[in-house]
């Protein structure tokens, strides 16, 4: 029986004839709503959850009509009752029922310090420069296994100024732990949304360039991700990477906020320590780690180092919260990759070359890595490192330009042709303007290589010699360079780059084989 089926069939009691009470459907009700938000309700009502998109609108839902620079939602008001809208909050009287309020935007925010406020439980905070949607899914998983359906977490990567209140406001009365990811571009903006989720435990993954063109240096960046700890709880819980080079500017954070450290990695004095990985059957990783008073062992579905380094934070967090570890277990060996971070489907592709007989082997699958999502260089580096050691036909890698980089993007760039080589990849396929400097070096090892006759390589050589590719401007250029060098049966193909660079829809042509 799953955790939804096991709380309905929890007997009802008296407390649930109370709209707000820890089990109710109700997630808020209007007079709840015009108290905390300081507005004016124009009835009674209760709504079962909140949105900000019209789009997204379900029966029951809160809609907030906010305001930016170039959209007012307002102008969907309309839309959101149509699609079932309980309620709406705005900033002018409408027809229907509504909270008036004088700032929708502050509203959302009230909103959600009131939901923090209410909380029964612990909360979870994660940032970090890489991994932080995984370990954050991971952590829920874990928790909401281990609580029958009662943990809570932001879903997709909503971490941002208007993303971390709503996942707030959404939180139910009767969650028992809530887990938020905060991300950030600037310095200062981790501060202010640590200070809306006030976490008990705060979980940094890693550090690396992401974002260094807005904050100039990897220490500026580690402080950056280091302001989660200003919104501890007191008694909070820091963890943090003891293989990471910052590992000792965190930890002074951390502990300048009054937190314990805990830290994970493969360091022999990490807390949470990596004693053994190997591959599990199946794929993935079987993992052995040293909690101090205890040893664990657990398979983790993902494969790949940096995800058997990310699952280490994740058991220090569930233990961190005094969750259950065996769940922990359970959710990591049944969670396999998130779309665009990790996703692998089958896909349908010709049957390669002709056999001994003259004739071509019937369709086939290959293996479509989606980390379309996101990308910094040492994410590609992780993954491109996870790509050579995937067994294929041929290796093919999708790389998309790798964004707010700055002045060091040209060197970034360039950088990822030793990891490419190393990966064993038979055709890159690089994708923006920013691969200029990538292109250029692959050329030239083109160039070398039919001057001293060693172009091409077998599928796997080690040492990776010259790498045939094409640099594409546009994902609809990418896809036909794909089709032209033709797919075949057993090819892995990893896609990664940067979200704004639209690799999704490249996935999304190859999986349903659309243009």
């Amino acid at each position: 029986m799953n955790a939804v089926a096991r709380i309905l069939e929890w007997p009802t009691d008296a407390a649930e004839e109370n709209p707000l009470a820890p089990w109710s459907s109700a997630l808020w009700d209007s007079a709840t709503l015009a108290r905390v938000m300081k507005g004016e309700a124009s009835g009674a009502f209760t709504v079962s959850g909140v949105e900000i998109d019209s789009r997204d609108v379900q029966g029951g839902d809160l809609f907030f009509a906010l305001k930016g620079e170039a959209m007012d939602g307002h102008r969907f008001v309309e839309g959101a009752f149509a699609k079932g809208a309980a309620a709406v909050v705005v900033d002018r009287p409408v027809d229907g029922p509504h909270i008036l309020v004088a700032d929708t935007t502050e509203a959302l925010e009230l909103l959600g310090a009131a939901a923090r406020e209410r909380a029964r439980g612990p909360i979870i905070g994660v940032t970090g420069s890489v991994g932080k949607t995984g370990v954050k899914e991971a952590i829920f998983e874990a928790l909401d296994r281990a609580s029958r359906g009662d943990a809570h977490r932001s879903v997709k990567s909503y971490n941002n100024h208007v993303g971390v209140p709503l996942s707030l406001a959404r939180m139910p009365a009767r969650a028992r732990f809530g887990i938020f990811e905060m991300g950030m571009n600037h310095a200062g903006e981790i501060a202010a949304l640590t200070r809306q989720v006030r976490p008990n435990l705060a979980v940094i993954t890693t550090i690396a360039p992401a974002h260094i063109e807005m904050l100039g240096s990897m220490e500026a960046i580690a402080d950056a991700k280091a302001e989660i700890f200003e919104g501890l709880e007191a008694g909070g819980t820091a963890v943090i990477p003891a293989d990471s080079p910052y590992f000792n500017r965190l930890k002074e954070a951390a502990l300048a906020s009054g937190a314990q450290v805990v830290s994970f990695g493969k360091a022999r004095d990490a807390d949470v320590r990596l004693l053994d990985a190997v591959p599990a059957i199946g794929g993935g990783s079987l993992v052995t780690i040293d909690m101090g008073d205890r040893r664990v062992c657990y398979t983790v579905a993902s494969p790949g180092e940096h995800h058997v380094i990310n699952s280490l934070a994740v058991m220090a967090a569930v233990r961190g919260v005094k969750g259950d570890l065996g769940a922990a277990g359970v959710a990591l060996a049944e969670m396999g990759g998130l779309p665009g971070r990790g996703a692998r489907l089958q896909i349908d592709v010709s049957g390669g070359e002709p056999d001994v007989d003259g004739r071509r082997p019937a369709q086939g699958k290959a293996l479509l890595i989606d980390e379309s999502y996101n990308a910094n260089p040492a994410s590609m580096r992780a993954t491109l490192e996870q790509l050579g050691r995937t067994p294929a036909n041929r290796r093919i890698a999708v790389l998309g330009a790798m964004k707010e980089l700055g002045s060091h993007g040209p060197d970034y760039h360039a950088g990822l042709a030793g990891p490419i080589r190393d990966a064993g990849v038979d055709y890159a396929v690089l994708v923006g303007q920013e691969m200029e400097p990538l292109a250029e070096v692959l050329a030239q090892a083109l160039e070398e290589g039919r001057i001293s006759g060693e172009l091409g390589k077998s599928a796997g050589d080690p040492l990776g010699k010259a790498v045939p590719f094409a640099h594409c401007l546009t994902v609809g250029e990418a896809v036909d360079a794909l089709r032209r060098f033709g797919l075949e049966r057993d090819d892995v193909i990893l896609v990664k780059g940067s979200n704004s660079v639209g690799l999704a829809s490249l996935v999304n042509a190859l999986d349903k084989q659309e243009g």
